[in-house]
């Protein structure tokens, strides 16, 4: 599940100088069509993302983006790339990767008429001149990560019969079935030239081949 956001508001309401994901836009401008580029690295606090796959706390994570003065807002445009690590859906095994995130987002001006008529779930908002793209990042990276990750496209898993990783058990591994039907005749298979009846070893010996060719058959 995508990490709790209800501490934080879509409107970026945590007062905060311009460092991290808190940008100060006042050198902006507000006259539409105003344009800067900002690129920058953050470190994150806490991890993000989801319960299988995040950016764990203390990652850099970098920003490379586009900042444009519209009529309603602030339109941020670009990327945020940052590493993730996390654990395989099917093998199991811990694994870290990277996630490139796309950002097209309106941070809207206070007071502005998308401000007043969008609900709050709808749109992020400015708080002043500041935007705070955590909760951004946060749902970007939500619907980016994967909910069943792997460590590789073509993860085998694991042996269903003994839990080992297919990965470095070998192409010649594998495990002999015998149908629970003719388990019991498996025990004749103990007998032996010598043990007393050499009669009953090669009948046992008979019973578990009826026991496998049954099995084939099936």
């Amino acid at each position: 599940m995508p990490a709790d956001t209800t501490a934080r508001s879509r409107s970026g309401a945590r007062r905060a100088h311009d460092a991290g994901f808190v940008l100060d836009i006042r050198s902006l401008g507000r006259a539409p069509g105003s344009m800067r580029k900002l690129r920058r690295t953050v470190t994150t606090s806490e991890q993000l993302g989801l319960d299988l796959i995040a950016v764990p706390a203390g990652s850099e994570v970098e920003l490379d983006l586009r900042l444009q003065s519209v009529s309603e807002g602030v339109l941020v445009t670009g990327t945020v790339t940052a590493p993730v690590a996390g654990e395989c859906s099917r093998c199991l095994e811990q694994f870290t990767d990277s996630v490139d995130v796309s950002l097209t987002e309106l941070f809207a001006y206070p007071d502005s008429a998308t401000d007043k008529t969008a609900s709050d779930d709808e749109i992020y908002r400015m708080d002043d001149d500041l935007i705070d793209l955590e909760p951004l990042v946060v749902d970007q990276l939500g619907i980016e990560l994967p909910l069943q990750p792997l460590c590789t496209p073509d993860c085998a898993g694991l042996c269903p019969e003994c839990g080992v990783r297919m990965a470095i058990a070998g192409s010649d591994h594998g495990h002999e079935i015998l149908d629970p039907r003719w388990a019991g005749l498996a025990k004749f298979a103990s007998g032996s030239p010598g043990s007393g009846s050499p009669e009953g070893a090669a009948t046992g010996d008979h019973s578990v081949d009826i026991a496998r060719n049954s099995t084939e058959e099936k």
